[in-house]
């Protein structure tokens, strides 16, 4: 514990030095500032709010520019464990030489899958391979990885038994099988994928090879079977409601997107295009600066309301307004009747209305959770 202690107080008197961005230090210094400040992050990164959170990007950022690979992969390999790090220095090390990049690519909850379908896009095959054995790997992703990828990076992708494959992604893997032995070989071992329901529905090249997979028994998934493609998965599964580790992987992503400005409308409405329920809550939670625990709270009582002001407020159009709540993982799916109410307040709602209601509101909050928090320190 005292080796701890003592680091952490280098750590912070390092913090505090900032010659090293000025280049008034030597090469040990930079290295030492980078990885001690990278530890130090590790140890109290879920007790860091968001400005700190940003102060640790942004010198981060600028140190990982001055030192060697080898001090970049120790710090990588300390960020891609965490839950809540620091979303623009792990995006640039995730495009690192593959060393640096492999362990944020298969671990780091923090990179999104647009992050990662530019990388897979943008980056070499290793960083393919690294991405295609992520646990969990969503299906926009695997499409992205049959697109882009070479065989290694395919073949690892259909072996990632917890990777999804939509519809989409499993005719250009049948494609790639047609011309791919090892593919082909691989592909037929899947158990999840109903060869049988796709027997009809895609091209002629492909159905010669599918030919020869339908002719093995398979145990069939209805679920994989109604995978038309993934806007329709992903909002087949919000059916089930709020899911803890969903909101949790996407409320850090999205704080990701927000410690590298890219949180605003437009990203709201990628959520909204992709089903992506979780993460459009999580959005509107971060840049409305509403705690996790409220917008939960609203999305498992139904609060309609809530969720009107506070978009009003927002400034969102009724457009987005309208796919959003589609989206959100409600603790019941909304009827057609209730989107057409909600919509219909939302509309007849003034914008500095809300924004006014929205604020009276937080400032009460803000009073009683005060309150709350003297009485039980008395």
């Amino acid at each position: 514990m005292t080796d701890v202690t003592t680091e952490l107080d280098e750590s912070h008197r390092a913090f505090a030095n900032f010659r090293v961005l000025n280049g008034e230090d030597n090469h040990s210094e930079r290295e030492q500032l980078f990885r001690n400040m990278a530890r130090l992050f590790s140890f109290v990164s879920d007790r860091c709010d968001d400005d700190q959170v940003a102060q640790y990007d942004e010198v981060l950022c600028q140190l990982a520019e001055l030192v060697e690979v080898e001090a970049r992969v120790h710090v990588a390999k300390l960020l891609a464990p965490l839950d809540r790090a620091p979303g623009t220095v792990v995006l640039k090390l995730a495009n690192d030489d593959i060393e640096v990049a492999r362990p944020l690519l298969e671990f780091s909850s923090v990179l999104s899958d647009d992050d990662l379908i530019d990388i897979i896009a943008k980056q070499s095959e290793d960083h393919r391979i690294a991405i295609a054995g992520r646990p969990g790997l969503n299906e926009r992703v695997g499409g992205a990885i049959a697109e882009f990828g070479d065989t290694a990076s395919v073949v690892r992708l259909v072996r990632n038994s917890q990777a999804e494959l939509d519809r989409s992604t499993v005719e250009k893997l049948v494609e790639r099988a047609s011309k791919d032995a090892e593919i082909a070989a691989d592909l037929r071992g899947r158990t999840d994928i109903d060869w049988k329901s796709l027997r009809g529905e895609i091209d002629e090249v492909a159905g010669k090879v599918l030919e020869a997979f339908g002719e093995v028994e398979r145990r069939l998934d209805p679920v994989a079977a109604g995978k038309v493609n993934s806007v329709v998965y992903n909002r087949i599964r919000n059916r089930a409601g709020f899911n803890a580790q969903e909101w949790k992987v996407a409320y850090n992503q999205v704080r990701g997107l927000a410690d590298r400005k890219q949180l605003n409308d437009r990203a709201l409405a990628r959520f909204a295009r992709f089903g992506y329920g979780h993460h459009a809550a999580a959005a509107m939670g971060v840049m409305l600066s509403v705690s996790p625990e409220v917008v939960v709270k609203w999305l498992a009582s139904q609060d309609y309301v809530a969720v009107t002001v506070a978009l009003r407020a927002a400034k969102v159009t009724p457009q987005l307004f309208e796919a959003i709540v589609s989206t959100l993982p409600w603790r019941d799916l909304p009827s057609e009747g209730d989107k057409r109410m909600v919509l219909s307040r939302f509309e007849a709602l003034d914008g500095e209305d809300a924004r006014h209601i929205f604020e009276l509101w937080r400032a009460h909050s803000f009073r009683k959770r005060a309150m709350t928090e003297d009485r039980q320190s008395a």
